[in-house]
C-alpha cells in the first residue's frame, strides 16, 4: 500500500508545476494533500479529480487559505469532513477516510510563524488535539495520519536547529508535544522507523538558497498506530522536481485493506 502526502501550497499552482503528471506515474493507493488554497468551484476541473481515484476535499471558508484533500483508490465506507470543532473545521484542517478497521487522515496543523496570535491558536489546537489522538488510539482501528504538522521534532529534523530554538516549529513546548505523541500516546513516526539519516527534509524556505543547499525542515509526517509499525517497508522524499515549497513524502506499507 503506497501513501503519498504533500503540502501543495496551492493545488492550482502545484498543478501548473506538473504535480498531477507526476502523480499519474506513482501508483499510489492514497494521496493526502494540504494547503489547497482553493474553493470547491475552483477545483471542479477533471485535473483535480485524477483518474482512478475517489477524490474528497475539505476547503476552508476563507478564500485562498488552508484546506485538505484525500484521493483514495478504493472507495471508503465513510468520509469525515472535519474534526467536529467549528473553529478548526472553518479552516479545513482535517479529513478522514474510513475503511473496515483502518482510517487514513490528511491533516494540516496550524503554523505559528506569522504572529504571536497564530502561535497561541496553534498551542490551543495542540492542547485539544492530544486528547483527541489518545481517543483514536483507544479505538480498534489502525490509523495513518498524514500531513504538515508544522513541527520539527528533533535536532536531526532541521538543518539550522541552534538558530531556530526560539522560532515557531521548533519551540521546546512544540517538541515536548511531539515527544508525548511518539511516547506516552503511542503513535509511531513512520519515516524514522526506516530512515534514521540526517539531512532528510520536506520543507525549505523560499528565502536564499535553502532548496539548492538543502537547508530544510522535516515537518511533514506519516504518523501511524503501533499495529502498523511492522508493516512499514520504505520511505522516500521526492526532490527531482519541485511542485511546492514542500516535497512529497512517499511511503510503502505491507498492508491490505479489509473488505467492507
Amino acid at each position: 500500500m503506497r501513501v503519498i502526502t504533500l503540502n501543495v501550497n496551492g493545488i492550482r499552482a502545484a498543478g501548473r508545476k506538473g504535480f498531477f503528471d507526476w502523480l499519474a506515474g506513482r501508483d499510489a493507493d492514497f494521496v493526502c494533500l494540504q494547503e489547497l488554497k482553493a474553493q470547491p468551484f475552483q477545483i471542479s476541473d477533471a485535473l483535480y479529480h485524477p483518474n482512478g481515484y475517489h477524490c474528497y476535499y475539505h476547503a476552508a471558508e476563507r478564500k485562498g487559505y488552508s484546506g485538505v484533500g484525500l484521493y483514495c483508490r478504493n472507495k471508503p465506507n465513510r468520509v469525515l469532513h472535519g474534526i467536529g470543532w467549528e473553529d478548526v473545521d472553518r479552516e479545513g484542517r482535517y479529513i478522514e477516510a474510513q475503511y473496515r478497521g483502518f482510517s487514513i487522515v490528511s491533516l494540516y496543523l496550524h503554523s505559528g510563524s506569522s504572529s504571536e496570535e497564530r502561535q497561541a491558536l496553534k498551542f490551543d489546537f495542540m492542547e485539544r488535539f492530544m486528547p483527541f489522538l489518545r481517543k483514536l488510539r483507544r479505538r480498534r482501528r489502525e490509523y495513518i495520519l498524514c500531513g504538515d504538522w508544522n513541527i520539527a521534532h528533533k535536532e536531526i529534523d532541521l538543518k539550522n536547529w541552534r538558530g531556530n530554538r526560539k522560532n515557531s516549529g521548533f519551540l521546546p513546548k512544540e517538541r515536548a508535544w511531539m515527544d508525548e505523541l511518539f511516547g506516552r500516546t503511542g503513535f509511531v513516526d513512520a519515516f524514522r522507523e526506516v530512515n534514521p539519516e540526517a539531512d532528510q527534509y520536506t520543507w525549505w524556505s523560499n528565502r536564499g538558497q535553502a532548496w539548492a543547499k538543502n537547508v530544510g525542515w522535516r515537518i511533514d509526517y506519516q504518523v501511524v498506530t503501533p499495529g502498523l509499525r511492522d508493516t512499514i517497508r520504505s520511505a522516500s522524499i521526492y526532490r527531482d522536481e519541485r511542485f511546492s515549497d514542500h516535497a512529497p513524502l512517499i511511503m510503502d506499507y505491507d498492508y491490505a485493506l479489509t473488505s467492507p
